[in-house]
């Protein structure tokens, strides 16, 4: 029997609910220890406990759109997004299709266009990268992607949420990493963070869920703390 994670999936759509579908919205979605790690052994799912993976589904329900960093999809080893048939069915009751797609933020293009999060997407993934990005690793790609440019040399965060807007998927959640969010912070567009604080204390030198360029204060207003047994389910929004 699988653990009860403490909370429900009903309470977890009326806690995470868009107040509407059209205003683009960049909502991040990470996991951290008490002291501040993002990864246990070099990942996040070890952080996590059943209330985080549901909290995660619902999350990915709700989106129109998930994107990542090519650095966590290599870490992470991301496959399809295989959402449980009650989220499948809430997608169709709602208009949506069955599952959001992926976009995979790259500068370099360092993925294999076998990898599984390639092969086992249930819609053609995209890629955003930039125009200066090297020919023959676009031309492996595209074989797999829909490759988009946002930017001429590097790849300009307010230039990605625009063009997934543009293709009719303003709602976003930003699964990562570390890096991405804090480009996107940077680019002062983040709009919500969902954070599980896991109940682990992990010390070592793993990194914190941002690493931007610059230090920057943005003031959040918390939306709601839901306590799941230890874990507790934080969301955040953009102070007005």
């Amino acid at each position: 029997m699988s653990e009860d994670p403490g909370v429900t999936r009903a309470q977890l759509f009326d806690a995470y609910g868009l107040p509407d579908r059209a205003t683009p919205r960049v909502r991040m979605n990470f996991v951290m220890s008490l002291d501040g790690a993002v990864t246990l052994d070099g990942r996040s799912g070890g952080l996590g406990d059943p209330a985080d993976r549901l909290a995660m589904g619902v999350l990915r329900t709700l989106a129109d759109v998930v994107l990542v960093g090519a650095g966590t999809v290599r870490a992470e080893g991301y496959g399809g997004l295989r959402l449980r048939a009650e989220n499948r069915a809430w997608r169709r009751e709602h208009g949506l299709p069955e599952a959001p797609r992926i976009a995979i933020v790259s500068s370099a293009l360092e993925l294999d266009p076998a990898d599984a999060v390639f092969a086992e997407a249930e819609g053609r993934p995209l890629v955003l990268t930039h125009e200066a990005s090297d020919p023959a690793r676009r031309a492996a790609l595209a074989e797999v992607a829909e490759l988009v440019d946002c930017g001429v040399e590097r790849v300009e965060p307010a230039l990605v949420r625009d063009a997934l807007a543009e293709r009719g998927m303003p709602q976003v959640l930003c699964e990562g990493g570390p890096h991405l969010f804090g480009a996107l912070l940077d680019a002062d567009l983040v709009d919500e963070l969902c954070l599980s604080l896991s109940p682990l204390l992990v010390s070592g030198s793993a990194g914190r869920i941002a690493q931007g360029l610059t230090q920057q204060t943005r003031r959040m207003h918390l939306v709601h703390a839901i306590p799941a047994r230890d874990l507790l389910l934080l969301r955040y929004a953009r102070a007005r």
